[in-house]
């Protein structure tokens, strides 16, 4: 696994899976892990056993709760997959791991096809600028008809949806279609509309070269779709390859600068700041402040539950830091600093019930240490009746939240009938 980027490795691209809750995101990123060669063997959400679901609550309810990173390799690509939920509750999570991607890959559903939810990520992602890589999902169950989801996605999310089914570039650089004649000239000509020089290079020379399609992509003018179902690893393979072919490197400069999107803790309760570098490199032993406070101990490079120390980040790397206190998601350091405001907040309100025997103001310090890990908490303290109030995104949200007090403080606690 890759600290520093290893030698030869030409790019370093950090991607985020993002779904509507069941499109089987897990089940692709386990695909990914595997056809790369990152696991041996090939985790299910059913069998509790998804390398990136780690946490004991993710595997018992099948689903994604914390944005996970995992590295790998792609031909000569270092890849930073991060997994995010797709639980609408969790979706505060999602959206701050958005601010550090340089692609995002987004898992379509093939027996429903783009939903509510799928609208609202595609909007986040227009938002944050980030081009984007379709992946349709379950193609293996009964009843899925390739051309209506592709013409559903055109219509729902974005008119250059563009199958890349077949789609290959040869060592000279040109685009090679492997289906049928008149298919091939359908895709070629479809693409060539995605820019003048695409147009231009097709008008005159008949053919497509790989580099003016890669920066269609990166500027989303073009968002390539492939087929498959993970479960059964068809497609992934193809997949790997245009999106290795298909994305380009970030340039970055070279002062310091990155974002945190997420802050937690380990198993030993050190509080962890991870973040993308965004310019620069970082080193163990640096500060962060000018009042020389927030000094980094420590540099991890996480994959799944284990983690690599290294003595410094590079540009584009993702790590999680040890020694800061004072950060939190969605905030820029150095050069990129500024917090980027989030456009989901959450909307219930609750009041925490706990044993009288537990002091509120003890409360009230371990919830704010959870409302550091969780963009999507509030904890709102009313002095006059001495009581605590949270502001959740919902019902599953407040179910996890009652386990996580539960496991780490050792309280019992109840809410309230809550209110919006």
């Amino acid at each position: 696994m890759g600290g520093q980027k290893p030698e030869g490795m030409k790019k370093h691209i950090c991607t985020g899976l993002l779904a509507h809750v069941d499109a089987g995101k897990t089940t692709l990123s386990e695909a990914i892990l595997y056809t790369t060669g990152t696991i041996r063997k090939l985790g299910r959400v059913d069998n509790k056993d998804a390398f990136l679901d780690t946490y004991q609550l993710e595997r018992a309810r099948g689903i994604t709760i914390f944005s996970k990173q995992a590295e790998l390799t792609l031909g000569d690509t270092a890849v930073t997959l991060l997994d995010t939920p797709g639980h609408v509750d969790f979706s505060a999570e999602m959206e701050r791991t958005l601010q550090v991607l340089d692609y995002a890959v987004l898992v379509i559903n093939g027996a429903d096809g783009v939903q509510g939810h799928t609208e609202t990520l595609w909007r986040l992602l227009k938002r944050y600028r980030i081009p984007v890589f379709l992946f349709v999902n379950k193609m293996d169950q009964p009843g899925t008809d390739r051309e209506a989801l592709l013409s559903g996605l055109k219509r729902r999310l974005d008119s250059a949806v563009t199958d890349f089914t077949g789609v290959t570039a040869g060592t000279d650089g040109i685009l090679s279609y492997s289906g049928d004649r008149e298919n091939g000239e359908e895709f070629f000509e479809e693409i060539s509309m995605a820019g003048e020089e695409l147009l231009e290079e097709y008008l005159e020379r008949g053919i497509l070269s790989v580099d003016p399609v890669r920066r269609a992509v990166k500027e989303r003018r073009l968002f390539p779709c492939y087929f498959g179902s993970a479960l059964k690893l068809t497609g992934v393979e193809e997949f790997l390859k245009g999106f290795e072919t298909f994305t380009a490197g970030t340039g970055y400069s070279r002062e310091f600068g990155a974002r945190v999107f997420k802050i937690s803790r380990d198993s030993q309760g050190n509080r962890l700041t991870h973040l993308k570098i965004t310019g620069g490199s970082l080193k163990v032993k640096s500060f962060l402040d000018q009042e020389q406070t927030e000094k980094v101990n420590q540099i991890r490079v996480y994959s799944g539950e284990k983690f690599q120390t290294v003595e410094q980040a590079e540009s584009g790397m993702v790590c999680a830091v040890t020694g800061l206190t004072h950060t939190k998601p969605g905030m820029g350091l150095g050069s990129a600093a500024g917090a980027l405001p989030p456009v989901l907040e959450p909307v219930l309100n609750y009041r925490v019930q706990f044993p009288a025997s537990y002091d509120a103001h003890t409360m009230l310090k371990n919830l704010r240490q959870l409302e550091e890990e969780d963009p999507q908490l509030r904890v709102v303290w009313n002095e006059r009746l001495g009581e605590i109030h949270l502001q959740l995104m919902g019902e599953v949200q407040l179910e996890i939240l009652t386990r996580v007090i539960a496991e780490r403080f050792g309280v019992a606690v109840t809410f309230d009938e809550g209110s919006i």
